[in-house]
């Protein structure tokens, strides 16, 4: 995956504005800025602080990383990630799944990093100014002549937000890139509703049927957890016979294990965000979640003899969340596009979120170059046509995958899967036909 980095300084850009400073809203925005694209970024964060434990970054997001020139750094910082390991409750080996032949097919292997760590690489692409904390979306108002023609720069018509801070910020077009319980998507799906556009698959709540305990421990010492000292990662997953519940482990740089445990739920349920309990994922609640997990058992350690309870108790920061799964069928209205999990939401254990997010980015980005600020909101909506029929099928792929494989998580496996075949980089129209574009401008 690769961005078209090349813009025409004789071609004014619409200004575009950002909500959401996650890994797919920073990537949108490092992509904009070597491109020339004017843009802002809002988040309602008061600190830059990432969701989640781990990423795992590999061949489909290698290209775009080395184009952005932070692959070397993201690779310093990360682990190889050569084989998952699958055991049971008394810590024997079930199977082991081989992914050496990942960097074969892909030219790149999975490697590990801390979540705060690729945030942060991204972040540090873009100047500090053009990043806006604080600015949570009240309302989003979006005008237009009746001849549906020129953009913000040519007379205020386009996106205007107010945020909470009685602030604004005016644009031509809106990148909601602001999470799962996404405010732009909110707002956009309103107005849609009102006109009888909006389908009753995106009106139902976010379904979901696991819950999840997830932490990062402090730097350990080797010498009580000796494989921390492996050049590699070690990923082990854990899946219990009796209970509804499974939980894997991951060795990352700097000598620390990043864990998430799983809790299954009998059947599927949808968020009512109107019913939501803070007392039930606040900190009461977390701690009582951990004291129910941390006699699992481990592979590693001393003697083999790990618990879950050894990472809680040198985990700083523990989260407990809901993994919900969802691809929304309405990506776009007007000038408003919605990216990564604004757009889709995928159970974790695929790994699948984050790189979906940065694909996203490069899709969308490569659209937003070929766009001039006096771009109709008929033209506008034709580029955003073909960025989501670019990304939304290999989205619905990745939900399909990531739920087999979550799936698989609740099943007492004996038999290894085995890959075989090559596989080429899937075709990325984004690319090939906004380069199409731009030369033609050039001409």
């Amino acid at each position: 995956m690769t961005a078209a980095n090349c813009s025409l300084e004789s071609t004014k850009k619409p200004k575009v504005l950002i909500v959401g400073a996650g890994i797919g809203g920073l990537t949108l925005g490092a992509l904009l800025e070597k491109a020339g694209v004017p843009y802002e970024i809002y988040d309602r964060m008061v600190g830059m602080k990432p969701l989640g434990a781990m990423l795992a970054v590999g061949a489909t997001v290698a290209p775009l990383f080395k184009q952005m020139g932070i692959w070397d750094e993201f690779l310093s910082l990360s682990k190889p990630l050569h084989s998952i390991e699958t055991f049971n409750e008394q810590r024997q080996l079930e199977f082991s799944m081989d992914l050496k032949l990942m960097e074969e097919l892909g030219g790149a292997c999975d490697n590990l990093c801390s979540r705060a760590q690729i945030h942060n690489l991204i972040h540090r692409q873009i100047p500090a100014e053009k990043i806006h904390l604080n600015k949570r979306v009240v309302s989003i108002k979006q005008t237009e002549p009746p001849s549906d023609s020129g953009g913000s720069g040519g007379g205020g018509v386009g996106v205007q937000i107010q945020f909470a801070d009685n602030t604004t910020a005016e644009g031509d077009i809106l990148v909601g890139a602001d999470g799962a319980y996404s405010n732009v998507r909110l707002n956009m799906y309103e107005q849609l509703q009102k006109q009888n556009k909006l389908p009753a698959s995106d009106s139902a709540g976010l379904p979901y049927n696991f819950i999840c305990l997830a932490g990062l421990t402090h730097s350990l010492d080797p010498t009580q957890f000796p494989e921390l000292d492996d050049p590699y990662s070690h990923c082990y997953s854990v899946m219990a016979a009796n209970k509804p519940y499974s939980w894997l482990t991951w060795t990352i740089k700097g000598n620390v294990y990043c864990w998430a445990v799983l809790h299954h739920k009998d059947g599927v349920s949808a968020l009512d965000r109107s019913s939501f309990q803070n007392a039930e994922w606040g900190p009461e609640a977390i701690e009582a979640m951990c004291k129910d997990v941390r006699d699992f058992p481990i592979p590693g350690g001393l003697n083999n003899s790990l618990t879950m309870g050894d990472l809680i108790d040198h985990s700083p920061s523990i989260s407990k969340v809901l993994l919900e799964e969802k691809v929304f069928d309405t990506w776009y209205s007007g000038r408003t596009v919605l990216l990564g999990d604004a757009a889709h939401k995928f159970h974790p254990v695929g790994g699948a979120g984050a790189w979906n997010a940065i694909h996203d980015a490069a899709a969308l980005a490569n659209w937003l170059n070929v766009l001039s600020s006096s771009a109709s909101v008929t033209e506008i909506e034709g580029v955003f046509e073909e960025y989501k029929k670019e990304r939304y099928p290999v989205a619905k792929i990745s939900y399909e995958n990531s739920w087999i494989l979550a799936q698989l998580l609740q099943q007492d496996l004996r038999e290894p899967v085995k890959d075989s075949g090559n596989v080429a980089p899937r075709y990325q129209p984004s690319l090939e036909k906004t380069l199409s574009i731009l030369r033609a401008q050039k001409v």
